[in-house]
């Protein structure tokens, strides 16, 4: 087959094109993708509003985006969380802290350290509320579930207060050759 052209395909091999440009790849299984891969994920935006005297411990699930490293070989994942917190004459103190649930695991696990929001005077006041966490610790060709947890802390809540626009992002770089 003298007409044929060789390019790049996703395999250890070559991929053939004949003079019609029909390609097909010339082996059986795919190569390994180029090693310093990088992958951005971004959750939905969501919001909780805490009702009037919310008990200390209850949970809220305020963000959370999927991750799948397949075909990436010692995956580590940069978390971004951003929201906008909005209390109307409350008082409060919430921990956030990032979850994650993969396949066949019956509870989530604690990623990174817990991040605190407090509110000490009752006033109605705006504040973006920011984090990042790193997460290394990943089995190649895993998918998980990420989940960004608040959770009311010390006493019960006073007044009102909102979690706007959290959005949790997710960097996922392939660090095979180490640092």
């Amino acid at each position: 087959m003298s007409d044929m052209n060789y390019n790049n395909c996703e395999c250890d091999q070559r991929e053939s094109c004949d003079c019609d440009c029909k390609c097909y790849c010339e082996c059986e299984r795919n190569r390994t993708l180029a090693p310093n891969r990088t992958t951005l994920k971004c959750g939905c935006p969501g919001a909780v509003t805490l009702p009037l005297a919310t008990i200390a411990g209850t949970n809220f699930t305020v963000a959370t985006v999927t991750v799948d490293t397949k075909g990436y070989r010692k995956p580590c994942i940069k978390f971004e969380f951003a929201s906008n917190i909005v209390t109307t004459v409350a008082v409060l103190s919430l921990n956030f802290q990032i979850f994650k649930q993969c396949k066949n695991q019956l509870v989530p696990i604690p990623v990174g350290p817990v991040w605190t929001f407090s509110r000490l005077v009752a006033v109605t006041e705006s504040d973006s509320f920011t984090f990042f966490v790193c997460d290394c610790d990943i089995c190649d060709a895993e998918c998980c579930t990420y989940s960004v947890v608040a959770t009311v802390a010390g006493v019960a809540t006073v007044g009102v207060t909102s979690i706007n626009n959290a959005t949790l992002g997710a960097i996922v770089v392939d660090n095979a050759t180490g640092c």
